[in-house]
């Protein structure tokens, strides 16, 4: 049937309003693909424009790290054109780097959820290597080009200091750089990293880690050797040359005794003396009670035993106290110490000496050499010597003149200042050179740096863990003892990590030594130890807040000494060597809360260090070394 005409007409009208509304969801339907396909164009334009940027940054900073080995070695090689041509390198590769990096859409990536802080991480990273480059390495390399090393050797008997003066703002401003860089990297959150960017993350770290290190102590040297070498003000020093044959925590023994003086950078020796004839301290000088309960009040009682405590600024402090008490009038401005094994990398320096005339007239020194070389000056000072001079007082007065002609030698003008420096800073890697100072703000300084010789303080490292030894025999029979020192890193237990600090000593001394070796060496059984034989107290340290667990010898269980200081935790365990015989001293340390890498301090002895320390090891039946 046929619908009536007002049905039709409403129909009509219904399709009429319908119309419009389907045009505008197909127009709606139309924006929204072009926004979705045109959004997908900016993501993949966006993606695309990212995956340049990363390539941009992969490649300079790759070919940054490949161009670091060079400059090292042309500094070494003193090429100053090569090295302002490789640093002009480095500078684009990281300006072209950073540039990536903090390209607006890459910074922008780095708010993405999950991915952004990857993104952030590398823009971070991109600053700080240009900032190392422009702010560090370019003035520094202007520094090192000014800087005249023949103005660093001593003439007419004085060191020139204006050269050292006017690279002193440079070297600062550099370390400065560097340390806030590297602040800037350890302070980056590693736990949303993929491994891409959280592995040369802290490849980066650990090279600026070095680098830090080695700034921090040029910009130290820069800015106390001026004062310290007489610049302002002339400054006494106490001059303490330790003796490695009856070892002591820092060394050995302090048996010669000097002054030395510095006045507008010149240096010589004054004053001499010997601790034997300083006598005994009573009452005993005081010192702090925790290093007393470990190391008796010996330490204030004798000048021979004030660094039985490894410990430089209190040693120091104490031998300051007692050479003024002796010496009234005197004013000791800082305390340095040095070993023959020290010495001996001088006359790498200077060359050959002859002490011929140090021999006092009538004394007849058998086979004793007067021409001293690199290669004898530590046979001779610490065994040839007691074989050929009885005299305890004569020994001590022939290291002194030993030590003497050699900075007699320094101070002539005749050996390059550049040598010199390399010697001396060898002394200080290995432990064997330490300062202290009197001056509170000089102090501040070396206390931050490996050569101030603190166990606690800025410059110990977190995971740090010492070894330390004192002779027990009260002779000079530790020249015969080989050593041997390791850490092993344990399961971790409970969240925390776990050491062993494994020591081997051996008495090389000859078998028939109770006779064929003078008494002065064997001690001839003064002390109660056998002669021929060596006894040692083994001192360990752990790292803060950790304890000492355990301790055996040779595979056994031992009672051990505990005690605490600077809020460390001491082992203490004595051991006595025959002839020929080695053992084996175990310390275990438990609680460690560092997970920094571990860090192993030894007392300096007449081995070569790298002789003594062995490579760290992790106990085989632990699958992972974290927890």
């Amino acid at each position: 049937m046929t619908g009536s005409p007002d049905s039709a007409d409403a129909s009509r009208q219904r399709r009429t309003k319908q119309t419009p509304r389907r045009g505008k969801l197909k127009r709606r339907l139309l924006w929204s693909g072009l926004s979705a396909a045109f959004l997908v164009v900016v993501i993949g334009c966006a993606a695309a424009w990212l995956g340049v940027q990363a390539g941009v940054i992969k490649d300079n900073l790759q070919s940054t790290t490949e161009l670091l080995p060079q400059l090292k070695k042309q500094l070494t090689a003193n090429d100053q054109a090569g090295a302002a041509a490789t640093v002009e390198t480095l500078s684009s590769r990281t300006s072209a780097a950073k540039s990536a990096g903090t390209d607006p859409l890459w910074k922008a990536a780095g708010a993405i959820p999950w991915i952004g802080p990857n993104f952030a991480a590398a823009t971070t990273v991109t600053v700080t290597a240009d900032d190392v480059v422009q702010l560090a390495a370019k003035p520094l390399l202007g520094a090192f080009e000014s800087l005249d090393w023949k103005s660093l050797t001593p003439k007419d008997g004085a060191v020139g200091l204006e050269a050292i003066t006017s690279a002193s703002p440079s070297v600062v401003a550099a370390a400065n750089t560097v340390q806030l860089s590297y602040d800037r990297l350890i302070g980056i959150d590693r736990s949303k990293l993929v491994p891409q960017i959280a592995e040369p993350l802290a490849s980066a770290e650990q090279q600026l880690d070095e680098l830090r290190g080695t700034l921090n102590v040029a910009s130290s040297t820069v800015q106390l050797l001026p004062a310290m070498l007489g610049g302002g003000d002339a400054r006494n020093y106490l001059l303490l040359i330790q003796n490695s044959a009856e070892v002591r925590a820092t060394g050995g023994i302090p048996g010669a005794l000097a002054v030395l003086h510095t006045e507008k950078g010149k240096i010589q020796l004054t004053s001499q003396d010997s601790a034997s004839a300083m006598g005994a301290f009573i009452p005993a000088l005081e010192v702090d009670a925790a290093q007393e309960a470990i190391y008796t009040n010996r330490l204030g009682s004798y000048m021979q035993n004030v660094n039985m405590t490894p410990d430089f600024p209190t040693a120091a402090n104490t031998a300051r106290a007692m050479w003024q008490q002796r010496h009234p009038g005197d004013v000791i401005d800082g305390v340095i110490t040095l070993d023959p094994s020290a010495l001996a990398m001088v006359l790498e320096a200077t060359g050959p000496i002859d002490v011929g005339s140090a021999i006092p007239e009538g004394v007849d020194i058998g086979t004793l050499p007067t021409k001293l070389t690199s290669g004898n000056l530590v046979q001779a000072l610490l065994s040839d010597v007691y074989a050929n001079i009885e005299a305890p007082a004569l020994q001590d007065a022939y290291f002194a003149e030993v030590a003497k002609t050699i900075f007699a030698e320094v101070s002539s003008g005749k050996t390059s200042g550049e040598n010199l420096l390399t010697a001396l800073s060898k002394g200080v890697e290995e432990n064997r050179i330490k300062i202290w100072s009197a001056r509170a703000d000089e102090q501040n300084l070396l206390a931050s740096q490996r050569i101030g010789g603190a166990i606690s303080g800025p410059s110990v490292a977190p995971a740090a863990f010492g070894v330390y030894f004192n002779d027990g025999t009260g002779a000079k029979m530790d020249y015969y003892v080989k050593r041997t020192v390791q850490l092993v890193q344990q399961c971790f237990s409970g969240g925390y990590g776990q050491y062993t600090a494994r020591i081997t000593l051996t008495n090389t001394a000859p078998t028939d030594a109770s006779t064929s070796l003078p008494k002065y060496v064997t001690g001839n059984g003064v002390f109660g130890v056998e002669p021929g034989h060596v006894a040692t107290n083994v001192i360990a340290y752990g790292p803060a807040q950790a304890r000492t667990q355990a301790a055996r010898v040779d595979g056994k269980a031992t009672p051990a000494g505990s005690f605490t200081h600077a809020n460390r935790p001491v082992g203490v365990i004595r051991v006595e060597l025959a002839p020929g015989q080695t053992t084996t001293v175990e310390l275990d340390f438990a609680k460690v809360v560092q997970s920094s890498p571990a860090q192993l301090d030894v007392t300096p002895t007449v081995q070569n260090t790298a002789d003594v320390i062995l490579p760290q090891e992790t106990a085989k039946d632990c699958t992972s070394a974290t927890p």
